[in-house]
């Protein structure tokens, strides 16, 4: 009889092992799920099903259209007049470019929910921008990868709805309702700290704005940010559920793209499809990967194994949470985000939900803010990578410039987990469950 301890040990190590190995995550996964399978003389077939289960959920259709919305507003001009309609608000503080930086990526985050796509599109403009303007090159690329992570939280999120989908049904529109505040609250905690800085590096203040231009700037933007408008309102409202909605703005972002803006043509179309089949493709084949890997770890019961031994090394619930984040925070640095979720939320939801009482709710939008903070560190950081590619400079450089960036958005961490209503609030007063 094929030993379970032995199994646990194929399936983590296995998977640890091919990382170390610097074997892409989504093989990585499948190739120790096989393996476990195998030697549990359990039939590779089941495997395999359990890999198209994990993408055959009506709720994941919703990605591929965030996606296509997200990439067309990204390359139709959207991300160059957010940053002159932020401009409008807080261009002329001292430091003004590094908090246009940051309130673009509040905006872009509404329409995209990518802190990828945000720093690909927004940093080629503003990097060069800051550099132009006498901003250091490393703080530069630190504000705008942070901020970028703010597309994680606030709505709408293609990783909420996969959280929801790991959690077993949590309410997407309350996941969506859930982050709002907490994404305002870190884009301010993080202007404060770029302020600061600012300040004591005597970076300049932008022009001030007439009302002329803020009219003009305000109409260039406002049929863009009606995007995430449509996905919210469709949601909150109950007219739309989120597939429909996030159908609905892809629609409405191809009209603005190719018939309002127009800024590219209409043949670009061709290639933002393709840019959004292979994000597509890597996402859901990380998906169907950690579902399985997901599924054997259930099978070998590691999940109420975690629950025991997070249970007795502390009952204190403070001491509990802490390690809890330590723990998300250094997965984050080594393991994509969508894998991450998909692993780690059977694991903790019965410790945190089950046996801490937090709400699903709270729990996701710590999930996600844990996840969005390894998207901007090393070793794996792809914001990082994408942002240190676009200023042409080191991450070993960034990283420094980045140490009082991590530390604003550990105390935002702290906020979120340690007080429910910061999260709850909004979801429980438009969508209070019945």
């Amino acid at each position: 009889m094929p030993d379970h301890g032995l199994a646990t040990l194929i399936l983590m190590g296995g998977f640890l092992l091919l990382l170390v190995l610097r074997v892409s995550i989504t093989f990585s996964l499948a190739i120790a799920a096989m393996a476990t399978a195998l030697y549990l003389k359990i039939p590779l077939l089941a495997v395999v099903q359990q890999m198209v289960q994990g993408v055959r959920s009506f709720s994941l259709i919703a990605i591929p259209f965030f996606i296509l919305a997200g990439e067309m507003m990204g390359q139709g001009g959207i991300s160059r007049r957010l940053i002159e309609f932020s401009n409008v608000f807080v261009g002329r503080i001292r430091g003004g470019l590094a908090m246009v930086n940051v309130l673009t990526s509040m905006f872009f985050g509404g329409i995209s929910g990518s802190a990828v796509a945000d720093v690909a599109s927004e940093g080629t403009i503003i990097i060069p921008m800051m550099k132009e303007k006498g901003y250091d090159l490393d703080y530069s690329v630190a504000v705008t990868v942070t901020s970028a992570c703010e597309g994680i939280i606030i709505p709408p999120s293609h990783n909420m709805i996969i959280y929801a989908m790991a959690a077993g049904g949590v309410s997407v529109g309350r996941l969506f309702l859930g982050g709002f505040v907490p994404g305002l609250m870190l884009g301010i905690a993080l202007m404060l700290i770029s302020y600061i800085i600012a300040v004591k590096r005597g970076y300049p203040k932008e022009a001030p704005v007439t009302f002329k231009q803020a009219l003009i700037a305000s109409k260039n933007a406002i049929l863009g940010l009606f995007t995430a408008v449509i996905i919210l309102g469709g949601v909150i409202s109950g007219i739309f559920t989120a597939t429909e909605s996030a159908a609905f703005a892809a629609v409405y972002a191809f009209v603005i793209t190719f018939f309002v803006y127009r800024e590219i043509p209409l043949r670009a179309f061709k290639k933002i499809l393709y840019n959004s089949l292979k994000t597509l493709a890597m996402v859901m084949a990380l998906i169907a990967s950690a579902n399985a890997f997901g599924w054997l770890m259930a099978y070998l019961r590691i999940p109420a194994l975690a629950t025991e031994a997070l249970l007795s090394v502390t009952s204190n619930r403070v001491l509990l949470l802490l390690l809890i984040n330590a723990l998300l925070l250094g997965l984050g640095c080594i393991m994509d985000m969508a894998p991450l979720i998909i692993i780690t939320t059977p694991i903790l939801f019965p410790v945190v939900v089950g046996a801490l009482g937090m709400d699903p709710v709270q729990f996701g939008i710590m999930l996600m803010l844990n996840l969005a903070i390894g998207l901007c560190t090393p070793p794996v950081g792809s914001a990082l990578f994408v942002g240190c590619a676009i200023g042409k400079i080191s991450i070993e450089k960034v990283t420094k410039a980045l140490l009082p960036f991590y530390a604003t958005m550990a105390i935002v961490l702290l906020l979120i987990t340690f007080i429910p209503d910061i999260v709850m609030f909004v979801p429980n007063l438009l969508m209070p469950e019945i």
